[in-house]
Order: structure tokens, then C-alpha cells, then sequence
């Protein structure tokens, strides 16, 4: 079954409520309507997850900094979880650091954006997202 950009769900994992803001209202600008769900750092997520709050299909953007459990231990946690395991991840964080480019990809994310270079309130990353889940069939679980 494919997917329109409608059905799919986004999950926010970032603490910083200005970059949470801005990408919300860079969705708004750009007519989509996607149900954003918010998560304030890793742990916090992984509950949401677990308990059944993030409705298929879903995309998560992750950001690495964050208190609690960083953006890199949640993806190994999401990982090795038998349920989310093959969860989509893009990764929208301030570090341009080489090992945390290479920790991400090592688990697998499908794209990793700096913050300071996806354009104005994050409009590019907008575009990309709504771009990837028009074409791209994501699976469907119960």
C-alpha cells in the first residue's frame, strides 16, 4: 500500500524548543500536514514508541545533543529493539563531528543534516522529508 505525504507520521526527538518550533512552522509554510509528535530527548521517545503513541508509518528526525540519553544512544536502544529496529532515521543536529557522522551511519540513519546548513528555519529539510515520503513505500505495522 503506498503512502501519501498526509499518512505519514513525524517524530520530533529534539529539546531545543526554538529548532522544534521552526520546523513546525516550516512545515506549515510548506502546506503539509503531517501529524508532528514531539519528543524531548531519547528516553523520552523510546517510551512514546513503546508505548504505542507514534502511529504508523512514521519518520524520525533525531537530534544527537540532548539530555538524559544523547541522539546516538537512542539509535543503538532503537536499534536493538525487535519492534523499531528498521525505523527511519534522519539526523538534524549542530555537530558536524566526523565521529558522530560516522557513529550515526554506522546504525544505519537515511540522511544526516547540520542545522546551520538546511536553509532558512529549515526549509530545505522540509522539502527533502516531504520529497522522500511521496516516492518512498514505508512499511505498515500493527
Amino acid at each position: 500500500m503506498k503512502q501519501n505525504s498526509k499518512e505519514v507520521t513525524l517524530m520530533l526527538i529534539d529539546d531545543d524548543d526554538v529548532d522544534a518550533m521552526a520546523l513546525q512552522r516550516s512545515f506549515h509554510k510548506q502546506k503539509l500536514g503531517n501529524r508532528i509528535i514531539r519528543a524531548h530527548d531519547g528516553q523520552e521517545a523510546l517510551e512514546m514508541l513503546e508505548g504505542g503513541q507514534v502511529p504508523y508509518p512514521f519518520i524520525i528526525i533525531l537530534d544527537l545533543q540532548m539530555p538524559r540519553m544523547t541522539g546516538i544512544e537512542f539509535l543503538g536502544k532503537l536499534r536493538a529493539h525487535p519492534e523499531f529496529h528498521d525505523a527511519v532515521v534522519f539526523v538534524l543536529t549542530t555537530s558536524k563531528a566526523e565521529q558522530d557522522l560516522d557513529a550515526t551511519y554506522n546504525q544505519h540513519i537515511a540522511g544526516y543534516f547540520v542545522k546551520e546548513e538546511t536553509g532558512e528555519n529549515f526549509i530545505d529539510v522540509v522539502a527533502v522529508l516531504d520529497s522522500y515520503w511521496k516516492i518512498v513505500q514505508l512499511p505498515i505495522k500493527k
